[in-house]
């Protein structure tokens, strides 16, 4: 472990995120080591991948799992044990210098900035999040690179028969039901623990309302390491303020970004939208908490010495972000977070929002985005929806929230990259079975054509009163006159949802030639037309980062390389 230790010697980012086996968490966990391993005889990167994914639990053990729920303390005994079966003791994990993020909206961006910041300082980096994009490779970064095919395969072969050598039973079924009692939280000595906003997500694991999410959030906090959060609704900040007290971990609320901008200049953010901002004043907090904590030197001249009381809890320091800071927020990349790829006369907005709060986010991004666009010199523009969503999220809340933006085309499809599950194991996901997702795309639609037709009005883009998406002063100029109902359309995969979209006018996506009834449909047909002859096709794809990587994969074929 020494060795391991001594690659991975500055930092490590730990995202508490969605759900995953132990087996599957504890595999990206252990592949950031970085010594030699042997590879396995004939085993390419698709063969570990394959094998990785006969360790998901099918959708009818989940079911039974989620009805006969223990104690969810044994998620932890069983990690441990886990840990035990690989080589390793807690103790090992006590010497990593674990920077441990949390929450329902906001995590990953968080830990980006977080992450991108103490590279500027020159130090090494590695970073665990969940779940992926297009590889699950990217999971594990070094450096903010995800880790090789051939490490990855290297160190997955090592671990798996470790775990074969040792096994008592290869059925891993159980999943993570965050914060508290998720797998991660084996972590012991944190260096510092951040919460980012919460909202309702993962509920019939988390619980049904914000206040009892955040308990479950709160449960990485450890005695008399610090810990920071964001600006809460009063209930759940309440929640995370007694966890904290109860086992004396002491917790400071950020203060806004504009306090640490006071004075000095304005930052400028790799990532798009104004939600941002929080992500970025608690990835501020982290990195200067943790250089303090390693007495480095340059962390930032403090502007409040002694911090005020709001919500019965202590301001985290006010001070000037260095230069380093500075340029560790204007460079962070997180892919398919407030992303926007312009493709001729095509421009795809991609934001992987799941959640209420973080679909209005998204909704207020996107249309402050079309608010500042170059408008074409003549010819319509076209607003379409690509969306999905998993899990126990309600779509109707979420589609309801998209619906002021007024699309002419809304487009559903299950996160399959194609009909074909070959070349897509990254992609594979057994914890449902096709005919679920296939049903859940109509169900989708169905829900949008009822708001639609409860919502649709004339007048509706120049209502003065407030909308769900953010302030009515973003109107966007209807460019095609709108219909009365948005038309709709569900496809089979991915692939097959962009081919429609772009009509052969996206200079990368280039796929061969349409599948046989791809147009068959009235609205797919007529729609084919409008779409050839747009000046501009505006998409925002949205609901689901699993729909979002696998957008990715198609658009972006360098990063399945």
């Amino acid at each position: 472990m020494s060795r391991a230790r001594s690659h991975l010697r500055s930092a490590f980012l730990l995202a508490a995120v969605s759900p995953l086996s132990a087996t599957t968490r504890f595999g990206a966990r252990r592949g950031l080591s970085a010594w030699p391993a042997p590879q396995e005889p004939g085993m390419e990167y698709q063969d570990a991948v394959r094998t990785l994914n006969t360790l998901q639990t099918n959708a009818s053990y989940l079911e039974q799992v989620k009805r006969q729920r223990g104690d969810p303390q044994t998620q932890l005994e069983a990690m441990e044990l886990f840990l035990a079966r690989s080589g390793l003791q807690l103790e090992d994990l006590d010497q990593l210098n674990i920077i441990h993020v949390t929450g329902t909206k906001g995590k990953g961006s968080t830990c980006a900035f977080t992450e991108r910041i103490l590279r500027s300082y020159g130090l090494k980096t590695g970073f665990f999040s969940s779940p992926h994009l297009v590889q699950v490779r990217e999971r594990i970064r070094i450096n903010g690179q995800p880790i090789s095919p051939e490490l990855f395969t290297n160190h997955f072969w090592r671990l798996y028969h470790r775990l074969q050598e040792t096994k008592v039973d290869l059925a891993v079924v159980e999943v993570g039901i965050g914060g508290a009692y998720d797998c991660t939280n084996i972590i012991r000595k944190p260096v510092v623990c951040g919460v980012s906003s919460l909202g309702l997500d993962h509920t019939s694991l988390l619980g049904d309302t914000v206040e009892k999410i955040a308990w479950q959030k709160g449960g990485i906090f450890k005695r008399g390491v610090p810990a920071f959060t964001v600006l809460q609704p009063d209930g759940p900040l309440a929640v995370l303020r007694d966890r904290a007290q109860q086992i004396s971990c002491p917790l400071y609320l950020c203060p806004p970004l504009e306090a640490l901008e006071e004075g000095g200049p304005p930052l400028t953010l790799g990532l798009e939208g104004e939600h941002q901002r929080s992500n970025a004043a608690l990835a501020l907090q982290l990195a200067r908490c943790w250089l303090q904590q390693k007495d480095h030197q340059g962390i930032g001249e403090l502007k409040a010495s002694q911090p005020s009381l709001q919500w019965q809890l202590p301001l985290a320091p006010v001070f000037q972000p260095t230069s380093h800071m500075q340029h560790g927020l204007r460079d962070t990349e997180w892919p398919g977070r407030t992303q926007v790829l312009r493709r001729g006369p095509l421009t795809w907005y991609l934001d992987g929002a799941h959640t209420v709060s973080s679909v209005q986010a998204c909704v207020r991004w996107f249309r402050q985005a079309l608010r500042g666009r170059d408008r074409p010199d003549s010819g319509p523009e076209v607003r379409v929806l690509l969306f999905n969503s998993t899990g126990d999220r309600d779509p109707a809340a979420l589609l309801k929230l998209l619906q002021p933006c007024q699309f002419h085309y809304a487009v559903f499809c299950p996160n399959l990259t194609e009909v074909s599950p070959t070349g897509n194991e990254d992609q594979q996901n057994f914890t449902v079975t096709l005919d679920q997702v296939l049903l859940r795309c109509l169900t989708h639609q169905q829900h949008w054509s009822r708001l639609d037709k409860e919502q649709a009005s004339p007048n509706l883009w120049n209502s003065p009163g407030p909308e769900p998406g953010g302030p009515a002063s973003l109107l966007l100029a209807p460019c095609l006159p709108h219909p009365v109902s948005t038309s709709s359309l569900v496809f089979s995969c991915i692939s097959h949802a962009l081919q429609w979209i772009s009509q052969g006018r996206d200079p990368v996506f280039q796929p061969p030639s349409p599948p046989r009834g791809l147009l068959a449909h009235p609205v797919a047909g007529s729609g084919a037309s409008v779409l050839r002859e747009a000046a501009a096709i505006h998409v925002l794809v949205t609901g689901s980062l699993h729909l979002v990587g696998g957008v990715l994969k198609l658009l972006e074929p360098s990063l399945s390389q």
